[in-house]
C-alpha cells in the first residue's frame, strides 16, 4: 500500500485534535487509510499505476475527517498528489510553493456556472496551455456550499485557469445525499476530468476503484444489509489481473 498525502494530512489533524470527530458511522471500527470497516479494508487492492498528471487536494475544516469522502481515492490512484486544508488567510506556505513550482500548470476544476470571470475558463483539451509543464489539477474537496466558499475566498486561486466539466449521468454518490443530482462526488468529477484529458486508463481505474469504495462503504451502514460477495471489488481485480497480462 502506498501512503499518500492525504494519509498524511489525516494523521496530522487527528494529532492535533482534543476531541474525536463524530459524525454517521462514527461506530464503526474503521481502518484508519481506506475507511471502511476493518474486516471490509481495502487497502491490499489499492491501484498502481502511471500518469502524466498532478492533482493538489484543497479540502474544508473537517472534511479530511469524514469516512464517506472520496478525494482521498483520487490520490489512491494519482501517483504524483498533494493534500492539504484550506484556509482563506493562512494558506500553507508548502501548497503555495507548489503552486508556484515551474514545472506545474495550475488548473482549478469548478463549474463554470459559478465562474464570474469567464477568461478564466479553458477548453478540455489543455496541451496547447500546458506545453512542456505537467498539468496541477486543482480540487476544492468539500460540501457545495464549502467548494463554493474556497472558490471565491482564495485569493491565491484567483489568477488561475479553470476547467469546467458537464455530467451527463446522475451522480452515484450514495454516501451523502445532495439536493442537485448533477453534483458529483469529488472521485467523479475527477474520474470525468482525466477522461477529457484523454488519461482513458487513470480516468476508468478511478471510476471502477471508486464502485468498490463505495460497495465497501455501504456494506459498512447498519440499516443495510451487506453482499459478502462483493461484486465491484471482484470486478476491480478481475480487471486489475486482465490488465497485467495484456
Amino acid at each position: 500500500m502506498r501512503i499518500h498525502a492525504f494519509h498524511h494530512l489525516y494523521h496530522q489533524r487527528l494529532a492535533r485534535s482534543t476531541k474525536p470527530f463524530a459524525a454517521r458511522g462514527s461506530k464503526v471500527v474503521r481502518c484508519r487509510y481506506c475507511q471502511v470497516a476493518e474486516k471490509d479494508c481495502l487497502c491490499a487492492y489499492q491501484p498502481d499505476i502511471d500518469s502524466d498528471v498532478a492533482v493538489m487536494l484543497l479540502l474544508s475544516d473537517n472534511e479530511v475527517f469524514k469516512p464517506s469522502n472520496t478525494g482521498r481515492l483520487i490520490l489512491d490512484v494519482v501517483k504524483n498528489g498533494y493534500a492539504y486544508q484550506w484556509s482563506r488567510t493562512e494558506p500553507s506556505a508548502e501548497m503555495l510553493s507548489v503552486l508556484n513550482d515551474t514545472k506545474y500548470q495550475p488548473i482549478v476544476v469548478f463549474p463554470e456556472e459559478y465562474v464570474a470571470d469567464s477568461s478564466r475558463l479553458i477548453e478540455p483539451n489543455v496541451a496547447a496551455l500546458c506545453e512542456d509543464k505537467t498539468p496541477l489539477l486543482i480540487f476544492l474537496d468539500g460540501s457545495w456550499r464549502e467548494a463554493r466558499r474556497m472558490f471565491n475566498k482564495s485569493p491565491y486561486l484567483d489568477s488561475l485557469p479553470v476547467m469546467s466539466i458537464s455530467p451527463d449521468s446522475v451522480s452515484q454518490y450514495m454516501m451523502r445525499r445532495s439536493d442537485n443530482e448533477q453534483h458529483l462526488a469529488t472521485a467523479e468529477v475527477a474520474s470525468l476530468v482525466f477522461g477529457a484529458l484523454d488519461e482513458q486508463q487513470l480516468s476508468h481505474t478511478l471510476a471502477t476503484w471508486f464502485a468498490v469504495f463505495r460497495e465497501s462503504y455501504m456494506n459498512s451502514k447498519t440499516r443495510n444489509r451487506p453482499d459478502e460477495t462483493r461484486p465491484a471489488l471482484n470486478h476491480f481485480i478481475n480487471q486489475i489481473r486482465n490488465e497485467k497480462f495484456l
